[in-house]
């Protein structure tokens, strides 16, 4: 019987730390690069790490149906964010720098992916 209320109050204080951040809000201007692949092939994109609590997230919903995120490491100076071409079609992986989970964005990289 008392296993019950530690669960509950275990799960309470386990809520806020689940909570999604706040969607990048506008991206300024940034380079865009153009990728062209096949179906199954993995795109790499290596972003460069920044300083002062800065980091890179995913700044828009990419067309799933096109290219899935599977992994992201720090890979000596960069950030290294891999997905997997699933499909047919065109879509745009966009990132923005910001300062931890904010929504501010202090620089951009957009990648326009093209899966045959």
């Amino acid at each position: 019987m008392r296993l019950v209320p530690v669960v509950v109050v275990a799960a309470a204080l386990a809520a806020p730390a689940i909570a999604a951040a706040p969607p990048v809000g506008p991206l300024p201007k940034g380079p865009v690069s153009t990728i062209r692949t096949q179906k199954g092939e993995l795109v790499s994109f290596a972003l460069p790490v920044r300083s002062n609590g800065r980091v890179w997230r995913v700044a828009r919903q990419s067309n799933a149906r096109v290219v899935r995120q599977i992994s992201e490491a720090d890979v000596g100076n960069s950030v290294v964010l891999v997905f997997k071409a699933v499909g047919k079609g065109t879509t745009t992986v966009a990132f923005g720098l910001t300062r931890g989970e904010t929504a501010r964005a202090y620089e951009s990289r957009r990648f326009v992916v093209t899966v045959r």
